[in-house]
C-alpha cells in the first residue's frame, strides 16, 4: 500500500496561497523567508496580496508555487513526518519535479528557488511574445493529436506539450501551426480545442535555448541523491541518480510531460494513495480520472497539514 507525493506545476498559483500555512507554522514561515532571501525580493508578499498578474508571470509563479509545497511539508516533518520513512515515491508536473526533488533532499530550498527563477526567465525570453502558442485538446485519442500535429507543423514546431490523462491533451509550438492544428483536432472529432492564455510554448523544441540555460544552472548547484525516487516527467520511470535526474530536467524543458503515465505507473506499482502537496488540487482531479482506484488527498491548508501527520502516522 505504498504512498506517493505529487508537487502541482503552473495554473495552480492563486493569490493568498500559503498564507495560512505561514500563519499557523513557524516552520513554514521560515520557506518563505528562505526563499524571499534567495530570490532578493519579498515573492511572499506578492503570493499573498498580489496583484493576480504578477503572480501569473513564470518568473514568480515557479519559485512561488514551490515554496508552498516546501511550506506545508516543512509544516509536516516538524510534526513528526519522515518522507524517506512514509513515501514510496515524489513526482512533480514540469516546474513540480523541481519542488518534489526539493522534498526529496537533492535541492536545497535556496537553490530550487533560484533555479525555478532562472528557468522562469529563460523559458519567457526563449520566443518572443506573441510567436508562440498552446492548446488544450480534449477528448481525442493521442494518435490523432500527433497527426494534426504534424500535418500542421509544415516545416514549424508543433508537438503534444502535456499528456495530463483524462482525455486532455496540450499542443504547444509556433503560434499559426498550433492554432491550424487545434482546427484540425476540431475536425478530427475533439470534444473541445481551446487555446491557452499562456505566455510562451512551453516543453516544445522552441525551448530549446532554456533547456541550455538550465543546463548550465544545474551544473552549479549541489545534488546528493534524493532519499526516495523520483518519477520523471520524461520518462515516467522512478529515478534515484541525480546526473541521470539533471539530464531529464534538462530534457524536460522540451520535451513531453507524461503525467498520465506516471499515474498510470504508480498504479501499476503498487502506490494506492497520492498525496498533492502545494496549492490547489489539479493533480488530484487529473489522477482521479486517470487511475480511479488511487485514492488522493490534497495538502495545501493547516487543517490538512494535520489531518496528512496523523494518517501518515
Amino acid at each position: 500500500m505504498a504512498v506517493a507525493f505529487t508537487f502541482p506545476g503552473q495554473g495552480s498559483q492563486a493569490v493568498g496561497m500559503g498564507k495560512d500555512l505561514a500563519d499557523a507554522f513557524p516552520e513554514a514561515r521560515a520557506v518563505f523567508e528562505e526563499v524571499d532571501e534567495a530570490l532578493g525580493q519579498k515573492l511572499s508578499q506578492i503570493m499573498w496580496e498580489g496583484p493576480e498578474e504578477t503572480l501569473t508571470l513564470t518568473a514568480n509563479a515557479q519559485p512561488a508555487l514551490m515554496a508552498v509545497s516546501l511550506a506545508a511539508l516543512r509544516a509536516m516533518e516538524a510534526r513528526g513526518f519522515s518522507l524517506k520513512d512514509k513515501v514510496a515515491y515524489v513526482a512533480g508536473h514540469s516546474l513540480g519535479e523541481y519542488s518534489a526533488l526539493a522534498a526529496a533532499g537533492m535541492f536545497s530550498i535556496a537553490d530550487t528557488a533560484r533555479l525555478l527563477r532562472i528557468r522562469g526567465n529563460a523559458m519567457q525570453a526563449a520566443v518572443p511574445v506573441g510567436e508562440g502558442a498552446m492548446a488544450a485538446i480534449i477528448g481525442l485519442e493521442q494518435a490523432d493529436v500527433e497527426a494534426a500535429c504534424a500535418e500542421a507543423a509544415k516545416g514549424s514546431v508543433c508537438q503534444i506539450a502535456n499528456d495530463n490523462g483524462g482525455g486532455q491533451l496540450v499542443i504547444s509550438g509556433a503560434k499559426a501551426a498550433v492554432e491550424l492544428a487545434a482546427k484540425l483536432c476540431t475536425e478530427k472529432g475533439a470534444k473541445r480545442a481551446l487555446m491557452l492564455s499562456v505566455s510562451a510554448p512551453f516543453h516544445s523544441a522552441l525551448m530549446g535555448p532554456a533547456a541550455d540555460a538550465m543546463r548550465e544552472a544545474l551544473a552549479g548547484v549541489a545534488k546528493p541523491a534524493p532519499v526516495v525516487p523520483v518519477v520523471a516527467n520524461v520518462v515516467a520511470q522512478p529515478l534515484s541518480d541525480p546526473d541521470e535526474i539533471v539530464a531529464r530536467l534538462v530534457e524536460q524543458v522540451t520535451g513531453r510531460v507524461r503525467w498520465r503515465e506516471t499515474v498510470e505507473w504508480f498504479g501499476a506499482n503498487g502506490v494506492k494513495t497520492l498525496y498533492e502537496v502545494g496549492s490547489g488540487k489539479v493533480l488530484s482531479g487529473l489522477a482521479r480520472r486517470i487511475d480511479k482506484e488511487i485514492a488522493t488527498s490534497a495538502i495545501n491548508t493547516p487543517a490538512d497539514v494535520e489531518a496528512a501527520v496523523a494518517a501518515l502516522a
